[in-house]
């Protein structure tokens, strides 16, 4: 416990650091910084690590996706996305007596989904200088603050397994009282970042029923996503996808929700908006 407290604090400190320097390219390097590690996690639990080629191409188009995302290189990223796929297969090529398809296959989706979820943090960062980081905070609570609301609630009155042979300590009941509590949360979370907005003299209003339902849907979208890393380490024989965070494994094993979460929040607020 002491220890997972310990990286905690460090986690948070570093993300701390990184959300204060948002309006600099601080921001995109840490983002590009997650790429790189997750695909590294998720390839080397997929044996896809061992053709170093293909595995450079695959962290190279991490690294550079965060600066493609926003300003005057946004409009070339769907090259640098052809580009990427046209050089991993490239490399199946040239390794035909060394790689699998379904390597190539996994490396590919990999590639695409990873640094695409992640990168949408740039995007909510943008969308206004007033409270585009609160919507990076909210996306990245919606996967978080789930967990802890589900852990506390199945620690306590669990007793029906949700997906035993999957993940063993979920339960049903921990399942529908995060989603709950994450609704609920956000709701208070919005409150209480509005009354620090207008007490700084900004303009801002907030639509509840877009809070709620953020809430309860990134805790249910969240779970997919945490139920899907924990049905790959299942399959490859992994307790964590790392040691990189002690206590907690890897950072794949933080992010798992984050990477379903992220993109459907971002996908939410650009049709609805939660603060205007």
């Amino acid at each position: 416990m002491k220890t997972r407290l310990i990286t905690s604090a460090v986690g948070v400190v570093i993300a701390l650091a990184v959300l204060f320097l948002h309006n600099t390219i601080v921001f995109n390097i840490a983002i590009a910084a997650v790429c790189i590690i997750l695909l590294f996690e998720l390839l080397r639990a997929a044996n896809c690590i061992a053709c170093k080629p293909l595995a450079g191409v695959s962290f190279a188009y991490g690294a550079l996706v965060p600066f493609f995302t926003i300003g005057f290189l946004a409009p070339y990223r769907t090259l640098l996305t052809v580009v990427a796929m046209i050089a991993l297969f490239f490399v199946f090529i040239l390794n035909y007596d060394k790689l699998k398809y379904q390597q190539v296959a996994v490396a590919a989706l990999a590639t695409i989904i990873i640094p695409s979820s992640i990168s949408c943090c740039i995007t909510l960062n943008a969308m206004s200088k007033v409270y585009g980081i609160m919507y990076v905070v909210l996306a990245l609570c919606g996967a978080w603050l789930a967990d802890s609301g589900a852990y506390f609630v199945g620690t306590f009155l669990g007793k029906h397994k949700l997906c035993p042979n999957i993940s063993p300590k979920k339960t049903i009941e921990g399942f529908v009282g995060g989603v709950i509590t994450n609704g609920l949360l956000f709701l208070a979370i919005a409150f209480v970042y509005a009354k620090i907005v207008r007490a700084q003299g900004n303009a801002i209003d907030v639509n509840y029923f877009v809070a709620f339902f953020l809430g309860n849907s990134c805790a249910l979208i969240g779970t997919v996503g945490d139920l899907t890393a924990s049905l790959i380490k299942r399959q490859e024989n992994l307790k964590d996808y790392g040691n990189l965070m002690p206590g907690h494994g890897g950072l794949y094993d933080r992010f798992d929700s984050v990477l379903f979460v992220v993109p459907f929040f971002t996908a939410v607020v650009s049709h609805l908006a939660l603060f205007s």
